[in-house]
């Protein structure tokens, strides 16, 4: 079933649209959240939990592209499970991901608490992203939107897993310039 007619189902208000997703989706799903939070009952508790935010929001959102969407919801609702379980132990895929990020803006003049700083860095890594070709793209948003690992894209891509670890550091690298271009860190 296409996503048009999916969101459809949601107006409708059937259930049938939460069966739907979970069968286009689901699995994708589930690998977002397990990459986040590491174990099978929060994972499932994520889904079920994206399933359900789903339902609430849609309408009166109208989601474009649905999978995006509801990918976020997932990356949110198990982001805040992961640290609501952890005392910040560096020990998964997303605390290394989220390191390596870390390390180029650490110490800088840019405040991430407040919103509208957050959603200017947002656009800014964003706009940066339309300036890689799509491998780089591709690496980028497979180790730190999904969180896959270093090996795991290596496979995607017919790598040897080196040379996606040279390739991610070198578009850190990018990134760091092109944050210190747009006056986002010292």
């Amino acid at each position: 079933m296409d996503d048009n007619a999916i969101i459809e189902l949601f107006y409708n208000r059937s259930e049938q649209a939460i069966e739907e997703v979970s069968a286009k989706y689901g699995p994708a799903i589930k690998r977002i959240a397990y990459k986040i939070v590491g174990n099978k009952q929060d994972t499932e508790e994520c889904e079920n939990d994206t399933y359900l935010a789903a339902w609430e929001r849609i309408p009166p959102e109208s989601p474009n592209p649905l999978a995006a969407y509801l990918f976020r919801i997932t990356r949110n609702i198990a982001t805040k499970r992961y640290y609501a379980n952890t005392a910040f132990k560096r020990n998964n895929t997303y605390e290394l991901a989220l390191d390596e990020l870390d390390e180029l803006i650490r110490g800088n003049t840019y405040d991430p608490v407040t919103e509208f700083q957050a959603k200017e860095l947002s656009k800014t890594i964003e706009t940066f992203l339309h300036t890689l070709n799509k491998e780089d793209r591709f690496m980028f948003m497979r180790r730190y939107w999904y969180f896959d690992s270093v090996t795991e894209i290596a496979s995607q891509m017919h790598w040897k897993p080196h040379r996606v670890t040279v390739r991610l550091s070198r578009i850190r690298g990018c990134l760091q310039q092109y944050l210190q271009k747009e006056g986002m860190i010292l």
